[in-house]
C-alpha cells in the first residue's frame, strides 16, 4: 500500500493496484463563497497527470469536491461518491458515478470493496461519508475520516490497519473544535487497533486569507498523540507525510485476528 498526502484533505491512495485519488483539491482556490471569510490558494498546483482509477468523494462541500479540480479531471473516471457529492460530479457531466449511503458498499474492479459509514455532521441533518476499505486479496483496511467524526459502527470491523483522520483539533471561539483530532484519533485507536495513523485536514502548502483565518487555532501535536497512544499501550505508529511525498506501508497481515 502506497499513500501521497497532496495536503489538506486531498490523498492519493494505491491499494490493490488501484489509484484512489480522494476529496482531491489540485488546482485553483477553495472558496465557500464568502471570500471576506475565508479563501485559500495551493502554492503549488498538483496537476496529475498518471492513470487515476478512480476518485472518492466524502462530501460535497468545496474543500472535498472541488469544483475547479474536478472540471479538469477526465469525467469518464469512475466516481465513489456521498449522496451530496454525487450531485457535484452528476452536475459536472462525470459519467460513471456510483452513489453510496450509510452502510452501503461497492465493489470495485473486484478486488476492493469500499464501505460507506456514516462520517461528518454538515449542518443540523446532513451527515457525510467516511470509508472503510478493504483490500479483497490480503484483508488489508483502510480508513478515512477527514473532520474527526467516528461512527461506533467501526468496532465492528476491528482492527482496521490504516486510519487517515485529523490528529489534531481545529478551533474558533465560542464554537469549539469543528475539526476534531486530539481525543477523537485517541478514540477512534482504541476501537481499531490501527498499525498506522497519518494526519489529514492539515496544511502545507497552502495560504489561507479571510476573518475566519484569525481566529482559528490548532490543539495537539503528533508527538502529543504518541505520547497518548504510549499511556493506553497502543503501538500505533503516527507518521507525518510531506505533501508530494509517497509513502510505502509494510502492513503485518492481521486476518486470522479479525
Amino acid at each position: 500500500m502506497y499513500l501521497t498526502w497532496l495536503d489538506n484533505n486531498s490523498w492519493l491512495i494505491e491499494i490493490s493496484g488501484q489509484r484512489i485519488l480522494v476529496d482531491p483539491w489540485l488546482v485553483g482556490e477553495l472558496s465557500f463563497g464568502l471570500d471576506w471569510l475565508f479563501k485559500a490558494s495551493l502554492k503549488q498546483e498538483r496537476l496529475i497527470s498518471e492513470q487515476i482509477d478512480l476518485i472518492l468523494l466524502s462530501q460535497g462541500l468545496p474543500d472535498h469536491a472541488h469544483l475547479p479540480t474536478l472540471k479538469q479531471l477526465d469525467h469518464t473516471i469512475p466516481v465513489v461518491a456521498s449522496p451530496n457529492a454525487t450531485k457535484v460530479v452528476q452536475d459536472l457531466g462525470y459519467t460513471c458515478v456510483t452513489c453510496l449511503g450509510h452502510g452501503e458498499t461497492f465493489t470495485f474492479n473486484n478486488q476492493l470493496e469500499i464501505r460507506a459509514l456514516p462520517g461528518s455532521p454538515i449542518g443540523p441533518t446532513l451527515i457525510e461519508n467516511s470509508y472503510l476499505l478493504k483490500e479483497l486479496a490480503t484483508d488489508f483496511t483502510l480508513y478515512y475520516e477527514p473532520h474527526g467524526y467516528h461512527s461506533p459502527q467501526l468496532k465492528q470491523f476491528a482492527p482496521v490497519d490504516v486510519l487517515i483522520t485529523p490528529t489534531v483539533d481545529l478551533t474558533l471561539p465560542l464554537v469549539g473544535a469543528i475539526i476534531r483530532g486530539t481525543n477523537s484519533a485517541l478514540e477512534v485507536a482504541k476501537w481499531l487497533q490501527p498499525q498506522f495513523i497519518l494526519p489529514t485536514a492539515a496544511k502545507a502548502d497552502a495560504t489561507y486569507e479571510g476573518l475566519m483565518v484569525n481566529f482559528l487555532k490548532a490543539v495537539g501535536t503528533a508527538e502529543d498523540l504518541r505520547t497518548s497512544f504510549q499511556k493506553n499501550n497502543l503501538t500505533t505508529q503516527v507518521l507525518e507525510p510531506k505533501p508530494g511525498d509517497r509513502l510505502e506501508l509494510n502492513l503485518q497481515n492481521r486476518v486470522l485476528t479479525r
